[in-house]
């Protein structure tokens, strides 16, 4: 596709979509003869306009003589024309000063994504880290009543889940210590994807085991070792900024935004899709996302990592973002949560 532009083509096609981003209003032809320093007629930009609007990457809105980028023009400007911005030195002392290595986890993450909105005006998403990849280092169970029992479960990235089970009768702690020796002996450097699915094979000879507490982990199993933790699992920032852009002025796209936050679950589903390795960015625009609520949509993720498990964070917001900011901007917040949980 690089290609398959002249230097011409190229040029207005940038000045288009740079000015789009900065007005929200379809461009012209005049505008961009005077505006962006082009030393070119409004007769040879529109002809150019043209040329564009019929390769698909711009299009005019109704009866509008102004132009918009498309789908299609969007991708080329990203992987082919964009300039990255360096993240500024105000926004990286914002991030530096509100974020601190001593607050709890879930509170890093719940601040990351308010910074992520406040200073991109998109929605701000931060995943907490899937587990299921984390390998097991051991659990403790800890008698909390006559019949309740805390497990603890730590993962080797650090991370710590309590779950607490109902037994049939009180257990001694004996019984207990027994339990937890044996399961940390079968159990100890498998990933928690790997027992859930053989757990019951591993007990099988214990099945049997006179208190039935062994029975009761194969039960809970899925509730014991799922890849969920005990709080959100997804944090959102900048509902009020985004809401703000021309976008959403409309009651369609408006009542889409809403749909989508009030849908955790989708939106936890959306940034497990886009896992692509610690470093690196991914880029979804419109109508490359899969799901419907989306296809006015960008989506900026890239991954944090937490020892050995990792998490999602990233931007939603207008396909009409400053993507030579939020990329950087993205890039910058998963490294810095990636430094504060490091060992």
């Amino acid at each position: 596709m690089a290609e398959s532009l002249n230097e011409r083509e190229r040029t207005i096609l940038r000045s288009i979509i740079f000015s789009f981003i900065q007005t929200a209003t379809p461009i012209g032809s005049r505008y961009i003869s005077k505006r962006n320093g082009l030393d070119l007629s409004p007769a040879t930009v529109r002809n150019v306009m043209s040329d564009l609007e019929f390769l698909g990457y711009i299009d005019h809105p109704h009866t509008s003589a102004g132009r918009i980028p498309t789908d299609k023009g969007y991708r080329f400007y990203v992987d082919s024309l964009m300039d990255l911005e360096a993240l500024s030195a105000r926004d990286q002392s914002t991030i530096q000063s509100q974020i601190h290595s001593s607050a709890d986890p879930d509170e890093i993450l719940r601040e990351t994504s308010r910074i992520l909105g406040s200073i991109s005006h998109q929605l701000g998403i931060v995943s907490t880290p899937r587990v299921s990849a984390g390998v097991f280092e051991k659990l403790e169970l800890v008698s909390i009543s006559s019949s309740r029992i805390m497990v603890i479960l730590s993962i080797r990235s650090g991370m710590v889940k309590t779950i607490m089970m109902e037994a049939h009768s009180e257990i001694p702690k004996s019984k207990l210590e027994e339990v937890s020796r044996v399961l940390n002996e079968r159990l100890t450097g498998l990933t928690l994807k790997q027992i859930r699915k053989t757990f019951r094979d591993r007990v099988r000879d214990m099945q049997n085991e006179e208190t039935g507490l062994i029975r009761l982990f194969v039960e809970s199993v899925d509730k014991v070792f799922d890849e969920t933790r005990n709080k959100e699992k997804v944090h959102i920032g900048g509902t009020q900024s985004l809401l703000t852009q021309p976008e959403f002025s409309s009651a369609e796209n408006f009542r889409g935004i809403i749909e989508l936050l009030e849908n955790h679950d989708m939106i936890v589903h959306i940034l497990e899709k886009k896992e692509i390795g610690e470093g690196n960015i991914s880029i979804s625009i419109g109508s490359e996302n899969e799901e419907e609520k989306l296809r006015e949509l960008s989506v900026v993720t890239s991954q944090y990592a937490v020892g050995d498990v990792s998490g999602t964070v990233g931007i939603i917001g207008a396909k009409r973002m400053d993507y030579s900011r939020m990329i950087p901007l993205v890039d910058y917040m998963a490294k810095m949560i990636s430094l504060l949980f490091r060992p």
